[in-house]
């Protein structure tokens, strides 16, 4: 549970005077359905490099933003004063932009219903607020963590960072819902690198620590992430990763830790059972997806150990929130069950197109000044019920690989060609590690790759990974989001060489 309340400063703004300022205006000009929102967002990053500070930079954006609904077409403005003329203004202003949109609109807008929440307020659950730490505190932890591995043998060169945001939204509409909320986030980032001058190579490992719904503990000490066991391990890891042999390509069984499987669960899962994109409505950055809706019901995404939720509730989850920005509150759902694909993530427009009666809460703008889109919940793969260790599915395997952190990705744009590396990769021989492989990465269609896992490891084996970065719509947004997991078991899958096929 959160200790944290919602900043005195934010809870001082005008926010009633500018919703009725807002909602008044819009509905005398000719609205049939506004809301209002007024978002602040702080985001700071901190980087250095061998201990020593390459930059420090901290941004806010704050502003009101107005959508409006006239004769079934979207209108939307937004303005960075914060004035109840400027609100009622604005307003006006996304009227005459739907107005001048309705010629062109094809389908009408219809919202699909949920129940108004007045005055509710919602905090994500952190202990520290990362911007009440002095900037010269959190650089001296960085610059200690970059000591410890500056000091180990054959690292020569230690970049460490740490990002954070924490947003502010007030969510008024003419349904009559109030919303306040408030959450935070952190991202660290540690990368050791060793070089070598006579074969001019280098190689590098990073922490597998992944970004956190949650506050600056995350980097104070061990109580979220045990940096202190990590930095220890990092150097003597790294060292055997560069003298360790190159892998034989060809169909593999694959143990596949959380830390890796996070990514390949963002986006062959996460992204294709957007309903925008199997519809062909958004098809920026990400493009489309094979998962279209003539597929939901019937299609075989994978194996029947394969149960994928998408949940906006969990816990220190990026993409956890009270309620979305189209006044939602937030849920969990079902997009695979028992390998059968089952559901999409919705907002209050497609909800209805494809027949359901709510929205699963998946409405997120990224910034005051950008309209809410349908964005991506928390996709998690669940456990097995057992409580099913990663060494229990390193034992079944005779000879195979442990894969043990992200790195590079790519998949095609209908979600359904991929092909994944990582950071650590293990041989498994007998059931057993046996030391460090080099350039790998697995190939495989979606479809395949799911239906390929034979087991997934137990409740002790999950874990939350995720990215701050997830990019969508344009104007382009931006939206963090967590991925969670049980390490699981996948028989003969392609690996395949990376520096053969770079030609190296």
């Amino acid at each position: 549970m959160s200790v944290r309340s919602v900043d005195p400063d934010f809870l001082e703004l005008p926010r009633r005077a500018l919703a009725d300022a807002a909602l008044t205006a819009a509905v005398q000009a000719g609205a049939s359905y506004a809301d209002l929102r007024i978002h602040r967002v702080t985001h700071e990053h901190i980087q250095l490099r061998d201990g020593e500070l390459e930059s420090a930079v901290e941004r806010r954006e704050l502003g009101l933003a107005v959508r409006v609904i006239v004769n079934g077409t979207w209108g939307f403005a937004s303005h960075a004063e914060l004035t109840p003329d400027v609100a009622a203004e604005t307003a006006r202003r996304a009227v005459s932009v739907a107005t001048a949109l309705e010629p062109l609109n094809a389908e009408r807008i219809e919202l699909a219903a949920e129940p108004v929440y007045a005055d509710a307020t919602w905090v994500s659950s952190y202990l520290v607020d990362p911007f009440d730490v002095p900037t010269p505190d959190k650089i001296g932890v960085l610059s200690e963590y970059s000591s410890r591995l500056l000091s180990a043998d054959g690292i020569d060169h230690v970049s460490a960072g740490v990002s954070a945001a924490k947003e502010q939204t007030f969510y008024a509409d003419t349904f009559g819902s109030s919303i306040t909320q408030q959450r935070v986030r952190v991202l660290p980032s540690l990368d050791a690198i060793t070089v070598d001058p006579a074969a001019g190579t280098f190689d590098s490992m990073s922490t597998l620590a992944p970004p956190y719904g949650g506050g600056w503990e995350v980097l104070a000490g061990d109580q979220v992430w045990n940096w202190t066991d990590e930095l220890a391990q990092l150097p003597v890891l790294l060292a055997e990763k560069v003298k360790s042999p190159s892998v034989l390509a060809g169909p593999t069984d694959l143990v596949i830790d959380p830390s890796n499987l996070w990514l390949t669960i963002h986006e062959s899962i996460g992204h294709a059972t957007e309903y925008d994109r199997a519809i062909g409505y958004e098809a920026a950055y990400a493009g489309t997806s094979f998962a279209t809706p003539d597929k939901l019901g019937t299609m075989r995404y994978g194996s029947p150990v394969m149960n994928v939720t998408a949940d906006r509730t969990v816990e220190h989850g990026l993409a956890s929130i009270g309620y979305d920005d189209e006044g939602v509150q937030a849920q969990s759902w079902d997009l695979v069950r028992d390998g059968i694909f089952v559901g999409y993530q919705l907002d209050r427009v497609f909800a209805p197109r494809l027949g359901q009666p709510r929205s699963n809460g998946c409405s997120y703008a990224d910034s005051p000044h950008h309209v809410p889109i349908q964005r991506m919940a928390n996709v998690s793969l669940q456990p097995s019920a057992e409580d099913i260790s990663t060494a229990d599915l390193i034992s079944r395997v005779s000879d195979g690989i442990y894969i043990v952190g992200d790195k590079s990705w790519s998949i095609d744009m209908q979600r359904y060609n991929f092909q994944f590396t990582g950071q650590r990769f293990f041989k498994i021989r007998d059931g057993r590690i046996e030391g460090q492989l080099r350039d790998v990465a697995y190939q495989a269609t979606t479809t395949d790759f799911w239906n390929s896992m034979e087991a997934v490891g137990g409740p002790s084996t999950w874990r939350l990974g995720g990215a701050f970065n997830c990019g969508k719509a344009q104007p382009g947004q931006v939206a963090a989001v967590s991925h969670g997991c049980p390490s699981a078991l996948f028989r003969g899958v392609n690996v395949l060489n990376t520096r053969e096929e770079s030609g190296r």
